[in-house]
């Protein structure tokens, strides 16, 4: 897996491009030189285990049948703020599950998206406390 980070002005602005030619805006706050155009190194990191979870969530949902139409995840991550460095030492995630889904369908998927096939969540457990939860929603609001 390779991915290439370069430079998108002269301060702390940077661009991932993956090969499959998608993007991601890497930067940092006004505090730091940066410009708040782009996603902070440590807000990637949980959007990245929010997506590793969540992808295994949705394809184990899918083969049970489990009756979802959709999914949103808030996820939050506590760190030291007295650290250098600061890595995260509690990340929570709070999945909506969308539609008729069955609880014990989707409890068991939960399980395993997280604490079994998520590659991004076995790497922060070396320094986090990774915890979840799950609301289902029978009815999506169409204004939302």
């Amino acid at each position: 897996m390779d991915i290439k980070l370069t430079r998108a002005n002269d301060r702390v602005h940077f661009v991932a491009h993956n090969p499959e030619a998608n993007e991601v805006h890497i930067d940092g706050s006004i505090s730091v030189g940066g410009e708040n155009s782009g996603f902070r190194p440590m807000q990637l990191l949980l959007a990245s285990l929010a997506g590793c979870a969540s992808m295994d969530l949705v394809d184990i949902l899918r083969k049970q049948r489990a009756g979802m139409e959709d999914v949103e995840i808030e996820v939050s991550g506590e760190r030291d703020p007295d650290a250098t460095p600061s890595p995260f030492t509690k990340i929570h995630l709070h999945f909506r599950l969308f539609g008729n889904v069955d609880t014990k369908k989707a409890e068991r998927a939960l399980d395993l998206a997280v604490n079994k096939y998520c590659s991004v969540g076995e790497m922060l457990r070396q320094s986090a406390q990774i915890s979840y939860d799950y609301e289902i929603v029978t009815r999506r609001n169409i204004s939302e």
